[in-house]
């Protein structure tokens, strides 16, 4: 294991254990036991992924800053072929209903963050593809040209898609001006399905995997959406703290086009029924 001591010579700590952990498509994962601590470490190829981990680094102390609980990012390193990242592990705990309530106020404080642009001065990843976040003036640009598009032009490419969705693409995107509110960019997690929400202890959220840009917050209500997993009383609580804007409920599918776009390239057509019942609606 290249990375074994590289990790004692920084933490200065003697290894004890090291095992496998399960989960991720992209990463091999591993608990780290020391002398003194536990730690997480996210091992993945150089020239597959490069820079993933520091733009994962960025946006985990993004979110912190909020205030919210993320696990602390301790360090990358890159060598000739491989990289990782060595994080804070978190011991999970059993959910009680107060979980719910401190997410909604977890991710408000992280949606309370504003920018003037949507978008980030730099790109990152959302799961194993690069996520394109050049700044832009409205989310409503920003959502077609840098979310949409360039997922539509893959999948078409791959013959995930044909002439006929993307004229269904044209015909919604023709109407987005009336579809979607006016509000400031919201930092957002970007990527927040029920895996990437730890039950930390203390009933504390803790929020993993980012694919942060400043966005439209409506995104991440709706990627929470997807896959279930959440406790539909966290609305009540969010919606208490930071108010939504009237209709997005119905939003929800429209801003789930991104995400199910990017299992549509990632993992094939079981996603392509989801896509077509929105741009038919519309």
């Amino acid at each position: 294991m290249f990375f074994k001591q590289q990790l004692q010579d920084h933490l200065k700590e003697k290894i004890t254990g090291i095992s496998a952990l399960s989960g991720g498509d992209i990463n091999e994962t591993y608990k780290i036991s020391t002398d003194q601590n536990t730690y997480a470490l996210k091992v993945n190829r150089k020239d597959a992924f490069p820079q993933m981990f520091e733009k994962e680094k960025l946006g985990l102390d993004r979110i912190s800053a909020t205030g919210a609980r993320v696990p602390k990012a301790i360090l990358t390193y890159t060598s000739s072929t491989d990289q990782f990242l060595l994080l804070e592990y978190i011991e999970e705990v059993t959910v009680q209903p107060e979980f719910w309530e401190n997410f909604a106020s977890d991710l408000a404080k992280i949606h309370r963050t504003s920018d003037a642009l949507f978008g980030l001065p730099y790109n990152n990843y959302i799961g194993s593809l690069k996520q394109i976040n050049t700044q832009t003036n409205s989310w409503e640009s920003f959502f077609v040209n840098h979310r949409i598009l360039p997922l539509m032009q893959k999948a078409f490419d791959a013959h995930l898609l044909n002439k006929n969705h993307l004229k269904g693409f044209e015909n919604l995107f023709g109407r987005l001006n009336e579809l979607l509110p006016v509000e400031k960019p919201s930092l957002i997690h970007g990527d927040l399905w029920a895996g990437n929400l730890m039950k930390g202890a203390d009933q504390t959220p803790v929020f993993i995997d980012p694919a942060i840009y400043f966005g439209n917050r409506e995104m991440d209500l709706a990627m929470t959406q997807m896959f279930g997993g959440f406790d539909q009383v966290f609305f009540k609580y969010y919606d208490a703290i930071f108010p939504l804007e009237i209709g997005w409920q119905q939003r929800i599918k429209i801003h789930n086009l991104y995400p199910n776009l990017v299992h549509l390239v990632l993992f094939g057509k079981s996603y392509l029924g989801g896509i077509e019942s929105v741009i038919k609606h519309f």
